[in-house]
């Protein structure tokens, strides 16, 4: 892959990763020492029952958004270790070079086409 586009999606990530992290960061507070864990807080609307209800209903839907959030803080910081090592842009499956296209428009995609559909049509 040229330097020039592994340039320009590393700069993409670290972008992602800045909206990633801000994103939890609007309900859930970052754990001391592990900087893709972050803890969810429970919202508090007040005391009436269906404020409670609402609060219990918000707090699920955080909880889901936080682990989606931070599996893709997880996959960006693999491609971007990936960057640093000389290894990125090449499939975990076939262990051939990952089509540029796809990098570009899915910068953490560690699988080329070809095994990304195998792997759908086996699930």
């Amino acid at each position: 892959m040229r330097p020039e586009t592994i340039k320009k999606i590393k700069t993409e990530l670290l972008q992602m990763r800045k909206e990633t992290e801000k994103a939890l960061e609007a309900f859930a507070t970052k754990e001391p020492g592990n900087t893709n864990d972050f803890t969810g807080t429970f919202p508090n609307y007040g005391e009436e029952n269906d404020e409670n209800a609402q609060e219990v209903e918000q707090y699920s839907t955080n909880l889901a958004t936080e682990q989606i959030l931070e599996k893709t803080l997880h996959d960006i910081d693999t491609a971007l270790k990936k960057i640093d090592q000389g290894t990125y842009g090449i499939c975990k499956y076939c262990h051939k070079e990952i089509d540029e296209k796809r990098l570009l428009a899915r910068p953490f995609s560690d699988s080329c086409i070809k095994c990304k559909n195998k792997l759908q049509k086996n699930q």
